[in-house]
């Protein structure tokens, strides 16, 4: 699809933006939002007709691209059929999502609650494991995202999380694996899962193992820097919450659905969680949808038991529409096979040639479509390009590294020091090698921040 400039209608639209809509983790007064007139595959495009490459696939989220017609086709169906339902009754698409979901989730995961999103999936997964264990205590990782409702605010690992940490959450944070960030002073991946994992245990020791209701960690974490887990800790934690009876989360909310280059990052790692969350990927974000993926033991649980949770929209039909249509198009397509083939013959080879070239890159890391170029100002000392959490005048090399980026046509995914490269997972070889030359371009105005 051309764009067509029409000025006058964008301003219409931010006007009335402005006037109206409070946007989320924002200073209101502060932000200057983008009117977008169109997308369509992996480009979008604003009212005067710039067009940009999206590496960010909306928050990482449109994983099939934008306005795929067999999704769209599906939606406007559903909706002349049956637009909307209670989530008490049994509807066709919603009990089809669920089968296919259940089909491709790792071991025993059979049952799907649905939900609206990603972070009431963490919500309920973590009552269904107080209500399953009947224990209070939730352990989560630092550098993690696991959304913002209230509990789930509170077991994020960011610092969105301050400002509603309420201390009353029975929430327990531990550092995870990082070698490039080492908490533990490791040398070696060996080192660093050994370590991290003792520190699990350790913890888990001192906060009483009996208090201890589930363990919830991105099975890859995505926002806080995509950091792939050393081999062996998946399965190490899994080892410890069988040993304590305690339930293991992972939540799969930015890494599933064919993001790494499989169905689910756990399938990396040959790991069963007890529970499993998931939304955005699972119908490429076209309407609202999330979900826990639920264990034989723990569904048995609440199977004379009422589980007292749920939503006025759970399972919604046009939602799971998209998930039908969303999950075959990527059979059809073998978007799932795509992802992991551009990462391993394109994003990956051609990420790790900018690292060589730009010193401003400390570190590349990632799978599938779904990398970190951790920025740095000295490779040596490993300083990041700019401090934790830095707004304003400190954060000004990123900021300038992010404006390069869409002066060139990439609307880039920028967090703190880093800058990932998480196009659509059916992103073309093209289209990924025009992202990385807009980068190379842009990482130029990082180096100049480097010592």
């Amino acid at each position: 699809m051309t764009p067509h400039p029409d000025p006058q209608a964008g301003a219409a639209v931010k006007a009335a933006d402005r006037a109206h809509v409070f946007h989320s983790w924002s200073a209101q007064g502060l932000i200057d939002p983008l009117a977008v007139a169109g997308a369509e595959g992996s480009y979008f495009w604003d009212y005067d007709g710039n067009r940009y490459l999206d590496f960010t696939s909306g928050l990482v989220y449109t994983n099939i691209g934008y306005q795929h017609p067999k999704v769209v086709a599906a939606i406007q169906e559903q909706a002349a059929s049956l637009a909307t339902f209670a989530p008490a009754f049994a509807v066709e698409s919603r009990s089809e999502a669920a089968r296919l979901i259940a089909e491709r989730a790792p071991g025993d995961l059979d049952k799907i609650f649905f939900t609206n999103g990603g972070a009431e999936a963490v919500e309920n997964a973590i009552r269904m494991a107080r209500l399953h264990t009947g224990r209070p205590k939730v352990m989560s990782a630092y550098r993690s995202y696991h959304g913002g409702t209230a509990t789930a605010i509170n077991v994020t690992g960011d610092p969105r999380r301050w400002a509603n940490d309420n201390g009353t959450a029975g929430v327990v944070h531990f550092w995870g694996p990082f070698l490039y960030r080492s908490p533990f002073y490791s040398e070696t991946e060996e080192q660093e899962c050994a370590r991290a994992l003792q520190h699990l245990q350790d913890t888990i020791a001192f906060e009483g193992p009996g208090t201890i209701a589930a363990i919830i960690l991105e099975t890859i974490p995505g926002t806080a820097g995509i950091m792939t887990p050393p081999p062996g800790y998946l399965a190490g934690v899994r080892e410890i919450c069988d040993r304590y009876g305690i339930v293991m989360v992972l939540d799969e909310v930015m890494a599933g659905f064919g993001r790494t280059g499989q169905w689910f990052a756990a399938d990396h790692y040959d790991v069963v969680p007890d529970l499993l969350t998931f939304a955005k990927g699972v119908n490429s974000g076209y309407v609202p949808l999330g979900g826990v993926a639920i264990s034989g033991a723990i569904a048995e649980t609440f199977a004379t038991r009422p589980y007292p949770g749920g939503l006025t929209y759970s399972g919604h039909p046009l939602a799971c529409a998209a998930a039908v249509a969303t999950i075959s198009v990527m059979e059809e397509e073998k978007v799932v096979e795509h992802a992991a083939h551009i990462g391993e013959t394109v994003l990956g080879p051609g990420l790790r040639d900018l690292a060589e070239r730009h010193p401003s890159v400390g570190e590349v890391r990632g799978t599938g479509v779904f990398w970190a170029l951790d920025l740095v100002r000295n490779r040596e000392t490993r300083e990041p390009l700019v401090p934790y959490n830095a707004t304003g005048e400190a954060n000004a090399p990123m900021a300038a590294f992010a404006a390069a980026c869409k002066k060139g046509g990439l609307w880039p995914f920028v967090n703190m020091n880093r800058t990932h490269a998480v196009p659509p997972c059916n992103v073309s070889e093209a289209e990924a090698k025009e992202g990385l030359a807009v980068l190379d371009a842009a990482l130029s105005v990082a180096d100049e921040h480097t010592v």
